[in-house]
C-alpha cells in the first residue's frame, strides 16, 4: 500500500499570496498563464516543491534567478531548483505555464450549451475540490495551505469573466480581448478558488443591507434561477442572524452559477457557488413544491 504521506508537500514553505493571470482559448481548448507566489520559508532552501498536473512550465524564476524545473508526474508535483539557497523568510517565485482545458469536469474545463437560436457554444469553468487546482496553475494544493488569491483573466470581448471576488477593472485590449481584474480574495484554500468565462445572462437582487446576489446562466435561462436567488437572500439573513456573523463580513457578494456540465450537485466556492442546472433551476409553471 502506498503511504499517503509520500504525496504530501514538505512543510518548509508556506504560500501567502498568489497573483494569477490566465488567458483561455475555449475553441482551441488551451490556456496560458503566469503566477507569482509569495512564500514564507521556514529555513534556507534550494528546492521548492509544489503541485502541478498536465501543465507545461515554460519558465520559473525567483527574482533574477532562473530556476530548474523537475517534474514528478506520478506524485503530481514539480520541484523548483534554485542556483543558490533562498534564505529563510519571505520569498517570491514566478512561473509561466500553459495547459489544456479539460472536458472531464475537473480542473479548468469546458462545458457545452445550446443557445436559444440553436447554435452550440462553450463556457469555461472550474471544479477544484479536492485536488484539481493543480490542473489549472502550479500551486500548493493542500487545504491547509491557505493564501490570498488575486486573479486576472484575459477573455474575448464578447465573453464575461466571473470569479470569487468582484471585478475591479475591465480594460479593452488592442487585439479585441478584455483584461478583467478581480479584487483580492480572503485567505482560503486552493480548492475554493473558482472562475468562469462565457456569455452569461443574469438576474440580480440585494440583501437587506445592500449586498449584491446574482444568478448567472447560459443565454435565455437566468430567470429559472429566480427562486434560488430569493432563497439565497433569505438564507443569508437567517444564518447571519443565527450565528451572529454577517456573510458580508468575509465576502462582498454572492454569485450563483448554473453550469450545464457539472459533476456534482453544487460546489461551495466562496462568493461564486457553482451548481448543476437541475440543482438550481425552478420553472414556476412546472416545478412541484418538493422540487423547490
Amino acid at each position: 500500500m502506498t503511504d499517503s504521506a509520500e504525496f504530501r508537500l514538505p512543510a518548509s514553505a508556506l504560500p501567502r499570496t498568489y497573483r494569477l493571470a490566465l488567458e483561455p482559448d475555449l475553441e482551441a481548448l488551451t490556456f496560458r498563464g503566469d503566477v507569482e507566489i509569495d512564500l514564507d520559508l521556514k529555513a534556507p532552501s534550494r528546492d521548492l516543491v509544489l503541485h502541478s498536473v498536465g501543465l507545461d512550465i515554460a519558465e520559473a524564476r525567483s527574482g533574477a534567478d532562473r530556476l530548474d524545473v523537475r517534474v514528478d508526474a506520478a506524485k503530481e508535483r514539480i520541484t523548483l531548483v534554485c542556483p543558490k539557497p533562498l534564505p529563510a523568510g519571505p520569498a517570491t517565485v514566478s512561473l509561466r505555464f500553459s495547459g489544456k482545458i479539460s472536458e472531464e469536469m475537473r480542473g479548468f474545463y469546458r462545458s457545452r450549451y445550446t443557445r436559444p437560436d440553436g447554435t452550440q457554444r462553450f463556457m469555461g469553468t472550474t471544479q477544484f475540490e479536492a485536488t484539481s487546482a493543480r490542473r489549472a496553475f502550479p500551486c500548493f494544493d493542500e487545504p491547509a495551505l491557505k493564501a490570498v488569491f488575486t486573479l486576472t483573466m484575459t477573455v474575448p470581448k464578447d465573453r464575461q469573466a466571473i470569479s470569487n471576488m468582484p471585478v475591479v477593472s475591465s480594460d479593452p485590449l488592442p487585439d479585441g480581448r478584455t483584461r478583467v481584474r478581480f479584487a483580492p480574495s480572503p485567505v482560503m484554500s486552493t480548492y475554493l478558488l473558482a472562475f468562469a468565462v462565457g456569455e452569461f445572462d443574469w438576474i440580480d437582487g440585494k440583501t437587506e443591507d445592500g449586498m449584491p446576489v446574482r444568478v448567472y446562466a447560459t443565454p435565455g435561462r437566468a430567470e429559472l434561477g429566480r427562486f434560488a436567488m430569493e432563497t439565497a437572500i433569505r438564507g443569508l439573513k437567517f444564518f447571519g442572524d443565527y450565528y451572529g456573523i454577517p456573510y458580508q463580513k468575509a465576502l462582498p457578494k454572492l454569485d450563483l452559477l448554473a453550469i450545464p456540465d457539472f459533476e456534482y450537485g453544487a460546489m461551495e466556492n466562496w462568493g461564486a457557488v457553482t451548481f448543476r442546472e437541475t440543482a438550481i433551476f425552478v420553472d414556476p409553471q412546472r416545478s412541484s413544491i418538493p422540487q423547490r
